[in-house]
């Protein structure tokens, strides 16, 4: 059974090509937002708090502050509305799900950033 949804998934999802990056980076996702008929480009810039699941299922999650109030959101890496991804700064921490973000406030949630 998972042989035959792996085939199904290889064969009629197309793939995107999107720039690798990890927990800890400060991204911006381009996405489309359809209201009606009209279709405008929106932007979300926050930090990768965790990249989550395999294959088709993976999604990653970024966080944003908006004045004192964090904003989450959760993007598949295949959604057909994701126009571009723009990696801003590249972040170093030490864990894979920085969920101790959340409740960090003012200096104590900067990550260090790594020089390109």
């Amino acid at each position: 059974m998972e042989s035959l949804i792996k085939f199904v998934q290889d064969e009629f999802v197309t793939k995107k090509e999107i720039p690798t990056f990890k927990s800890g980076d400060t991204i911006t996702v381009y996405y489309e937002i359809r209201e009606g008929e009209k279709v405008r480009t929106q932007f979300f810039k926050g930090v990768v708090i965790q990249i989550k699941g395999t294959g088709l299922t993976k999604t990653f999650t970024i966080r944003k502050m908006s004045g004192t109030i964090g904003i989450e959101r959760i993007f598949p890496f295949n959604l057909p509305a994701i126009q571009k991804i723009e990696i801003n700064k590249k972040g170093r921490v030490r864990r894979s799900r920085i969920y101790y973000f959340r409740e960090l406030r003012g200096k104590k949630a900067r990550i260090k950033e790594i020089k390109r």
